[in-house]
């Protein structure tokens, strides 16, 4: 859910709030769910935000922190001297933290560690060496592990010492004296044992798991397909290092989903340090993202000037079909952009692959040609409307047909570059999303006009 969003789903439950003064307006914000709170933490200036936070517990802070947006997190973090933002960095959630500090420059990064406490400092340092999108840098700790040869007494016993969260203790990974991943057993089953009975008999071997090199959107979609609480991270030799859980995974899609959306819209997301940096980075990183495609695309306006410069004899003659020129190239860049939006989505959500190209190709000209027969038929009718006091070469009919003719070609053909770009895309194990829109809009204006100026000159001479 967007931050404006939030605020607004969330805006008539803090509106007496606003009026709130000290402790009751403190003791809200902890007792209400961390989201909630960020929401109206976002709603006053950061001045205040500041001086509530100085007075919330530690823990509360942590959690408050992390459900805020990342580019918010670093602005409140600029205003808070280290010693406070360390508080507050401690007690988030492992995955969250560790992500947040990969987002530092290198640094803040040595600015921020002498204040943090021992055993976030080491958890953080170990999980710094993997790089910042696999299984390794995102995997948490908060999970309980028992030994196959435990009985279920012990077992729960265990359970108790590692004391997971709420969210994470209803499922149990069973390792071996090298920490080796064994298979997993239910809470459930535990509660409903007798205590003295062995633990291998409600170990179930058939689990899902990761391995530490594994790419970020690969797990996300792993635990969403397979709808898990966790995945079990393993390392090379089976050993059980960490967890990625859903909640993770959910903020993993969120990520994917944005950077999939800057690529479609042209703009190439491979600066490693801005994701959330927005309001902060300079105009000169803004544009050292999207010059490339927008150099690109120049060049594609340039092939279609020489395009126009070649048929510019029958536009001297025929001057109206100049005033239909944008409508022919503007419709098929909004089909083309509307398909290819379809399919991205589609491919996205796994809800089509690579093996029904022939079938999405085909159901999508489909549509074009319905889309067609309904546009060619307004066109037609507003072409002879507009143009019968002009005086014309040839006969409004010809005239209004080859311009629809075109329309009508002109739809399908985008259709058809629509679903096929991301498909190409996809099939060279590159990411659907870089076919940009802009880049569609550019390829599609080109056969248009192609189109356009071949049956003008094909029908009317």
């Amino acid at each position: 859910m967007k931050d404006a969003e939030k605020l607004h789903q969330y805006q008539t439950y803090w509106d007496n709030l606003l009026q709130t003064q000290g402790e009751d307006l403190q003791d809200t914000l902890i007792s209400t769910t961390s989201e909630k709170a960020a929401a109206f933490l976002m709603s006053i200036p950061i001045e205040e935000v500041i001086d509530l936070l100085v007075q919330i517990p530690a823990p509360q802070k942590g959690q408050i922190f992390t459900a805020l947006p990342q580019h918010y997190q670093y602005m409140l973090s600029e205003k808070l001297d280290k010693k406070t933002f360390a508080s507050i960095f401690n007690h988030m959630s492992v995955p969250a933290r560790n992500y947040y500090y990969q987002c530092l420059s290198y640094d803040e990064q040595l600015k921020l560690l002498p204040y943090l406490h021992k055993t976030v400092r080491e958890t953080i340092l170990t999980l710094s060496i993997y790089p910042p999108t696999t299984a390794g840098n995102l995997m948490g700790t908060d999970f309980a592990t028992v030994f196959e040869d435990m009985t279920v007494a012990q077992a729960i016993q265990k359970l108790k010492e590692d004391a997971p969260s709420s969210t994470m203790v209803y499922y149990l990974y069973v390792v071996d004296a090298e920490m080796h991943m064994k298979g997993v057993v239910s809470l459930q089953d535990l509660i409903l044992a007798d205590d003295d009975e062995g633990l291998e008999k409600y170990i179930n071997t058939k689990f899902i798991s990761a391995t530490i090199e594994e790419d970020q959107e690969t797990l996300a979609e792993c635990i969403e397909e397979n709808e898990l609480i966790a995945l079990p991270i393993l390392n090379k030799d089976n050993q059980l290092v960490g967890i990625v859980n859903y909640e993770r995974a959910i903020d993993i899609i969120r990520i994917e989903q944005k950077e999939d959306m800057e690529q479609f819209a042209g703009i190439v997301a491979n600066l490693s340090e801005d994701v959330m940096k927005y309001l902060t980075i300079s105009s000169w990183q803004h544009f050292r993202k999207r010059w490339a495609w927008i150099l690109g695309l120049f060049a594609a306006g340039i092939i279609s000037t020489l395009v126009i410069q070649e048929y510019e004899n029958i536009l001297e003659r025929i001057t109206i079909l100049a005033c239909y020129l944008p409508m022919i190239t503007a419709t098929g860049g909004n089909i083309g952009s509307q398909t290819a939006s379809v399919i991205i989505r589609a491919l996205s959500f796994e809800q089509i692959s690579l093996k029904n190209w022939i079938r999405i190709v085909i159901n999508e000209t489909k549509i074009a040609f319905l889309l067609a027969i309904m546009l060619c038929i307004i066109a037609f009718v507003e072409v002879v409307l507009i143009t019968n006091n002009h005086v014309l070469p040839c006969s409004i009919t010809r005239i209004a047909t080859a311009i629809t003719l075109s329309l009508g070609l002109q739809i399908v053909v985008a259709a058809i570059i629509g679903a096929s770009l991301p498909l190409i895309a996809k099939h060279f194990n590159g990411d659907p999303a870089v076919i940009a829109s802009p880049a569609i809009t550019s390829l599609v204006d080109i056969t248009g006009m192609i189109i356009y100026f071949f049956i003008a000159i094909t029908m009317l001479g």
